[in-house]
């Protein structure tokens, strides 16, 4: 398969997990966003998806630094919750800086980076096999914070067959 090619199918398929998940974070009533009754607030979860999306964008865990007002405290291997609740804005603000890397990361995808070892050893993956592993993880708590939202509200986003 031709880089060309490669680029414009994860381009299509991360773009439209991350277009579900921006769909389900701006659909949720304020209610829900910090439901106290669910294991994991709303808004907790938007943001671990955002967190992880964004270091999987990296070259590797060392040397990541998220944009503020966010911090490593996601990586605290005790399951360190944020010191404060992340508005929506900010959820969505992060999300489209997310965007951004993601299109230069893909941008910057060559056949031979495209096959070389990505650096998160505990997924051990190539760095193309690495988006396709990122747009699940998206896909997976857009679809967990849809239920959510079918669950509480009644209602949920549509499914994005492909980013436009």
């Amino acid at each position: 398969m031709q880089i060309g090619a490669l680029k414009t199918i994860i381009s299509s398929q991360l773009g439209a997990a991350l277009k579900m998940l921006e769909n389900a974070v701006g659909s949720c009533s304020d209610e829900l966003w910090n439901d106290s009754s669910l294991p994991k607030p709303f808004w907790y979860l938007a943001y671990h998806t955002l967190f992880f999306f964004d270091l999987y964008l990296s070259e590797s865990p060392k040397g990541f630094k998220p944009p503020l007002p966010f911090s490593l405290s996601e990586m605290d291997p005790k399951g360190v919750m944020p010191e404060r609740i992340y508005s929506r804005k900010e959820l969505l603000e992060y999300l489209e800086y997310g965007r951004t890397k993601a299109k230069a990361s893909i941008e910057a995808l060559t056949e031979e980076s495209a096959l070389e070892n990505c650096g998160f050893r505990w997924v051990g993956v190539s760095v193309a096999e690495l988006f396709f592993y990122n747009a699940r993880h998206v896909q997976h708590h857009a679809a967990q914070l849809n239920l959510l939202m079918r669950q509480k509200m009644s209602t949920a986003p549509k499914w994005v067959f492909k980013a436009e």
